[in-house]
């Protein structure tokens, strides 16, 4: 490369340099500097470089400079701080849609959002623990055809599957693709969850993204006025792990020692109204699944349904089937 072209890139090699090698523990001296730039072709003198960093500080780069023996010029705030960058790796590792391979590309692009010597300790954030990840790499398109297809407001069609003990792909309804107008994603359980309106069935459906196969947008599905009035958050309030089941209000009478564990599940606007020093209740519109049930049974008694009778019903069937598994004899629900 020409010299005189070298010398027209001199900030931006500059730039570089701070941002990957720079940070408030590891600052560069004049020196390094002008080494850097040597390295691409470039000479500089000692207050040229000052000239420049004023320069970069114009243009919108933290540069700081830190006088004396230990000191030099490195890159302060950056778009993303250290513990916030930490976050978002924990939250890549931690996901379970994302595959390892693809966890690990997300991760090097996070580390280059500072400086090599504070990737490192983000590297290491890696390693915490092994983590269930999921095998489905297509997982990632098939998200971004999702939103596509909601903003556009169109409709998708995909095969959905389940793994035999084989770890085989079984294909449902007999490999017949699904035609689904999609109404909004969930994230939930560590699973990306379609909300959509089944064409096929009639009804509001829920379909792991991850077991869907050739998922395509398809215009000749009209959409319907459930997915243009969707509420995404009341519709996850609502659901226990994307399972379904009868839809409806339940009350539910719990200890004082859970108001934390009824706020995190149906968040801070529910009533609570007091029944008695010890006691509350709460009246909530779930869907009345065998999670929801399963959520109740690992609480009780601490927290019981109250009403209505056709809820309290399909409590205590699931509790007498739970029984009769176990050989514990019951008494049948009335």
């Amino acid at each position: 490369m020409p010299k005189r072209q070298n010398q027209k890139l001199k900030l931006l090699y500059l730039q570089q340099y701070l941002l990957e090698q720079t940070d408030e523990a590891h600052p560069a001296t004049v020196q390094q500097l002008t080494d850097a730039l040597a390295r691409n072709g470039i000479t500089a003198e000692r207050k040229s470089i000052y000239s420049d960093m004023e320069t970069l500080a114009e243009a919108g780069l933290d540069v700081q400079l830190r006088r004396g023996k230990e000191g030099g010029w490195f890159v302060g705030a950056r778009d993303f701080e250290l513990a916030e960058l930490k976050l978002l790796v924990d939250a890549v590792q931690a996901s379970k849609f994302i595959t390892r391979s693809k966890s690990g590309a997300l991760i090097g692009k996070l580390e280059r959002l500072t400086s090599v010597w504070q990737a490192r300790t983000l590297r290491r954030q890696v390693h915490v623990s092994p983590r269930v990840k999921t095998i489905n790499e297509s997982i990632y398109y098939s998200i971004d055809t999702l939103h596509e297809a909601i903003a556009r407001g169109q409709g998708v069609t995909f095969q959905y599957f389940e793994f035999n003990v084989r770890k085989e792909r079984v294909f449902r309804r007999e490999s017949r693709v699904y035609e689904v107008s999609p109404c909004g994603l969930l994230w939930d359980n560590e699973n990306y969850y379609l909300a959509g309106f089944d064409h096929e069935k009639g009804e509001m459906r829920n379909y792991r993204v991850d077991k869907m196969a050739g998922l395509a947008l398809c215009e000749r599905l009209s959409q319907p006025e459930t997915c243009r009035t969707f509420d995404i958050a009341a519709y996850a309030q609502k659901h226990f792990s994307m399972f379904h089941g009868r839809e409806g209000d339940v009350t539910l009478r719990c200890e004082t020692r859970m108001v934390g564990v009824i706020l995190d599940r149906f968040g801070q606007d529910v009533m609570l109204i007091p029944d008695g020093e010890r006691h509350f209740t709460v009246t909530v519109s779930v869907m009345m699944s065998p999670q929801f049930l399963g959520w109740l049974f690992g609480l009780a008694p601490a927290v019981t349904i109250q009403k209505p009778d056709w809820a309290l019903k399909e409590y205590k069937k699931q509790v007498q089937a739970t029984a009769q598994m176990l050989g514990i004899e019951t008494d049948p629900p009335p």
